[in-house]
């Protein structure tokens, strides 16, 4: 069971920007391969870290604005944002212990 959330560009200032701890945000699209396997690792860490940080998607396809208002130009790429601010981002697929690393790094 995954506790991924998928977000949208009417509900991401509520979902991600005023929530007051650490999220994740995945920009991805249905026909990128890199999106598709580091999709398995962010439904691991939502449920490792559940409570602990909130995990999303965004399809940046049906999503367009918000892709834009952060200059997303590659997918997949995973913002951190705490606070409802942006500290770090990863771009590419990456192995878990990487993402895990940067969750230890803003979660503290």
């Amino acid at each position: 069971m995954s506790n991924v959330l998928a977000v949208t560009d009417a509900n991401f200032e509520e979902e991600v920007e005023k929530h007051g701890g650490l999220t994740i945000v995945d920009f991805w699209a249905t026909w990128c391969g890199p999106c598709r396997m580091i999709a398995p690792i962010l439904d691991q860490l939502s449920t490792e870290y559940e409570g602990k940080v909130k995990v999303t998607k965004l399809d940046v396809d049906a999503n367009i604005k918000t892709g834009s208002r952060f200059n997303v130009r590659s997918i997949p790429t995973l913002l951190f944002f705490k606070e409802g601010k942006v500290v770090d981002q990863i771009i590419g697929a990456v192995p878990k212990t990487h993402i895990e690393s940067k969750l230890q790094q803003h979660s503290a």
